[in-house]
């Protein structure tokens, strides 16, 4: 081997202490041989939980609701199966939230085939569907929402926020657009924000203004994708669809429609938003939709095309790191689909209940924002302090609904939010109205 001449070495250390020299303002110097480098100075607030800010603001809420004697309404431990009523402290309170919207969780159906499920398989596949195969019921409750949606596949995840979050954020990345409803959830917020991809929101159901964007920037883009919701989660209203996919064709997008509160609310058999609107589902690139609703379970879906879900199955990092659904969590979802689909009257009670609250809050001056009259109810009181102090009176009443606050929403947006069953009556709205006429 040659030996570097004597020039070259001279020119080695020259260059070397150069670089040293223009390294010395920013690198700390070496530590001696055999001698450890002394541990970085770290301020506590970077290293305990207690110090962090979030943390931080959470306790300055809760004083200042102890300052104004308010209990906290979240977390109340509920004692049995929570539909129109529910058990909590051994008191009966007219329940409005939970999202069991045509009363089917706890039905004995539904409770059955989870008990089958579990005699049969166990509480759990134990692995990824990729890693410990395929249950007969995971490919059973995804093909009957395949037929739901008009669609050729389906897939299920194990939580509806990751179905969301994986989805987004597996299939899109910095070379594309995401355009949503300034109204949207948040999980579709990080899911984007995971893809990388550029993210911008238009103003709530303004299709005008999201076709101007569009006309405006899509050429700047390769894939772009439009997220709606089939019901918005917090307001009560819907997408307009046939105008949504008019403009997802002109401008050659893709559209996912999120029915996580749609799906056995709108149609008359409940089959969503497509229903609704009389529109074959499969002009809607993805179908999103939750199990935790009217579905009895828990977890989310995805529908769409073969080469959609497939892709998914087989790279989507929230399907393919994560266990398979409980076999009785699927069990449950597929008896409650098909109770959905033999008693359309669960539907049609449901939509009845949510016009009939609409229309007495209404006559009561009250303010209900964007509402429709399906199965969620916002009652605006531009406060969060008044939102959960109207709860607590409610709760005292023996009425129970959540408050959302600020930073859920803006605070003139803080609001109580109520969720409407099928099983609710008229005369358990026409008292929670009265109490809310006389509290408010």
């Amino acid at each position: 081997m040659n030996k570097p001449s004597l020039a070259q070495t001279a020119k080695a250390q020259l260059i070397s202490r150069i670089l040293g020299k223009k390294n010395s303002a920013t690198a700390p110097p070496p530590a001696a041989i055999g001698q450890p480098r002394a541990a970085a100075r770290v301020p506590d607030r970077y290293t305990r939980f207690d110090k962090h800010p979030g943390y931080e603001k959470m306790l300055v809420s809760k004083a200042a609701s102890e300052r104004f004697g308010l209990d906290n309404p979240f977390f109340h431990v509920h004692e049995g199966r929570a539909g129109a009523t529910t058990q909590i402290d051994g008191r009966t309170y007219i329940n409005f939230a939970s999202y069991n919207y045509l009363g089917l969780a706890g039905h004995p159906a539904v409770d059955q085939a989870a008990k089958d499920a579990v005699d049969r398989y166990g509480t759990t596949v134990s692995a990824s569907r990729l890693v410990a195969g395929e249950r007969p019921l995971h490919r059973a409750l995804e093909q009957a929402l395949a037929d739901v949606y008009q669609v050729e596949d389906c897939v299920v995840f194990v939580s509806g926020h990751a179905t969301n979050v994986s989805t987004i954020g597996y299939l899109f990345g910095p070379k594309d657009l995401i355009l949503h409803d300034s109204l949207i959830h948040n999980s579709v917020l990080m899911g984007a924000q995971l893809s990388g991809a550029t993210r911008r929101s238009f103003a709530h159901n303004d299709l005008q203004a999201l076709d101007a964007l569009l006309r405006d920037i899509r050429g700047q883009y390769e894939r772009v994708l439009i997220v709606v919701e089939g019901i918005y989660s917090m307001d009560g209203d819907m997408a307009n669809l046939p105008a949504l996919i008019d403009i997802k064709q002109r401008h050659q997008a893709f559209l996912m429609v999120d029915e996580a509160h749609a799906l056995g609310v709108l149609g008359a058999r409940g089959h969503g938003l497509h229903e609704h609107f009389g529109i074959d589902g499969q002009q809607v690139d993805i179908w999103m939709g939750t199990l935790s609703k009217t579905l009895s379970g828990c977890g989310g879906y995805i529908a769409g095309s073969r080469a959609l879900v497939q892709h998914l199955k087989y790279a989507a990092p929230g399907f393919v790191y994560s266990v398979g659904m409980a076999p009785p969590l699927a069990a449950a979802s597929l008896a409650a689909l098909e109770l959905m689909q033999q008693e359309p009257q669960r539907v049609a009670q449901l939509r009845a209940r949510g016009k009939f609250f609409l229309q007495q809050a209404q006559a009561a001056g009250l303010n209900t924002g964007l509402a429709a009259g399906y199965s969620i109810l916002p009652i605006i009181l531009g406060s969060s302090l008044k939102a959960v102090r109207l709860s607590n009176q409610l709760f005292a009443h023996g009425v129970n609904v959540q408050p959302i606050i600020h930073p859920a929403v803006e605070e003139q947006a803080a609001r109580l939010r109520f969720f409407l069953s099928s099983e609710h009556t008229e005369a358990q709205i026409v008292e929670t109205v009265g109490l809310l006429r006389q509290l408010a």
